[in-house]
């Protein structure tokens, strides 16, 4: 099962995961999100996770540019394994303003049921999400990208560092 929270105390070993979408200063949004393992060597398993996620993540940061449209940015976007596929995060990307907000870009997958058409634009601001879990997995992986649509390609604008240790 999928769980936000508990009542659970973490234990050492444990992989631990903050998706921050804090409302700042002015109406600034920030939505990041990044895993750790609290106290310990990561394990094979967590990092087998957590390389897949940050794979997913830079992947579909790297297919964004102005007048792609949704539907394409879905259908090329990194595909799920089957293994995770019943616990992905609810949308491939979503916008970012004063909230998390227009567009919510749909899996391939969902497109037709869920999905709706649109353009990226030049000074869109996009969250890029991913999470790997397997269904009655033990543990996931949540990672997520804030990017800027620039005429030349995405800008990240996060600079907080990836777990190197996980990503060897």
């Amino acid at each position: 099962m999928v769980q936000e929270c508990s009542d659970r105390t973490i234990q050492k070993g444990d992989m631990l995961s903050f998706d921050t979408d804090t409302c700042g200063p002015f109406g600034y949004y920030c939505d990041i999100s990044r895993s750790f393992v609290v106290g310990a060597e990561p394990t094979d398993e967590q990092k087998r996770l957590y390389q897949m996620a940050y794979e997913q993540i830079q992947t579909n940061m790297e297919l964004l540019k102005p007048g792609l449209s949704f539907r394409d940015y879905a259908k090329q976007s990194w595909k799920i394994p089957e293994e995770f596929f019943a616990n992905r995060y609810f949308c491939n990307a979503h916008g970012s303003g004063f909230t998390g907000e227009y567009p919510i870009i749909a899996h391939a997958e969902d497109f037709e049921q869920k999905g709706y058409d649109g353009y990226f634009e030049e000074n869109m601001v996009i969250c890029v999400e991913s999470y790997i879990g397997a269904k009655g997995g033990k543990e996931g992986v949540k990672l997520e990208e804030q990017m800027l649509i620039t005429k030349n390609g995405a800008v990240q604008l996060s600079n907080f560092p990836y777990e190197e240790d996980m990503l060897n």
